[in-house]
């Protein structure tokens, strides 16, 4: 038998990976045993989805609560309406016209959902590719953005009257409201994104071989993409005050038409019924930037 400083070594060898408890030393395995390695970030990650969920549902949960105490304590369906009361007028109203003449919950969800998108594409395709060009090109960026930081305190609201005399009453002026809202936060939104990629990232990828139109499609775009869809998230709140105000105005529907008819009879069921559906829209909506945002920054 061979006892020399090799065989010693080799069972030193065997000995030490025997003595190593199962769980330890090599890969986690998946459930399923295929032998595929688990992601600990990844399941840190779901675990961590469903824990925002979990406090989300708590805090929506929590309101409904509280409107449903202030409600027993108020005792007045016509000022405050409680939970269940607005659900049954939601659940009447979602197939039944209101007025009578009017469309459904259901189709004024659907027509104010659809100018919402109109207004928001070509808003947001709009103050993008300024904001863009406006980063590229210092000249152009002196010039406009004095018009930007005028226009921006502006409320949206105040160019109804014009657009109505411009358009008329049809669905091209609450389109072009929309716009006009979407279009100051984009530019400021992508001028500020695409100024706060370091200049290290083109230069290494300029070091790599990358061409400048490669590494600002390829680098300073895809860094300050996370930080665009952020600002297309908030200007994906000014288009919902936007479209309810001008359908409170100028429009025959939608669901701030139906508010507004709803408050002249003093159907606060339905008033709260409109609120909840656009608070409902918006959060999907919402929910698909996020999860946009998450596909294209994942660690993000």
């Amino acid at each position: 038998m061979n006892c020399g400083p090799g065989a010693s070594r080799a069972g030193s060898s065997v000995g030490d990976v025997r003595a190593v408890p199962s769980g330890e030393g090599r890969a986690q395995r998946d459930p399923a045993g295929r032998g595929q390695p688990r992601s600990a970030l990844g399941e840190g990650l779901l675990a961590l989805e469903w824990s925002r969920i979990g406090m989300g549902l708590l805090g929506v949960a929590s309101i409904i609560v509280a409107w449903w105490f202030a409600a027993l304590i108020i005792s007045d369906n016509v000022i405050l309406p409680s939970p269940v009361a607005t659900g049954r007028t939601l659940l009447h109203y979602l197939t039944r016209p209101y007025p009578a003449r009017g469309l459904t919950l259901l189709g004024d969800t659907a027509m104010s959902l659809a100018r919402i998108l109109a207004g928001f594409a070509w808003g947001a395709i709009a103050g993008t590719v300024l904001g863009a060009a406006m980063a590229a090109v210092r000249p152009l960026r002196l010039i406009i953005d004095p018009l930007i930081e005028l226009g921006r305190p502006l409320p949206p609201l105040a160019f109804i009257p014009l657009l109505i005399v411009w358009f008329g009453i049809g669905e091209l002026p609450k389109v072009m409201l929309i716009g006009l809202g979407v279009i100051p936060i984009m530019v400021v939104s992508v001028v500020a994104a695409l100024d706060a990629v370091p200049e290290e990232y083109i230069e290494a990828a300029r070091s790599l071989g990358a061409s400048p139109g490669y590494a600002l499609l390829h680098v300073r775009v895809r860094a300050a993409l996370p930080a665009v869809i952020t600002g297309l998230r908030l200007a994906m709140g000014i288009s919902w005050t936007s479209i309810v105000a001008v359908e409170m105005i100028a429009a025959t529907s939608g669901l701030g038409y139906v508010i507004l008819e709803a408050s002249n009879y003093l159907v606060t069921p339905l008033i709260f019924s409109g609120i909840v559906l656009i608070a409902a829209v918006a959060l999907i909506l919402d929910g698909l930037l996020r999860l946009l945002r998450r596909l294209v920054a994942p660690m993000g």
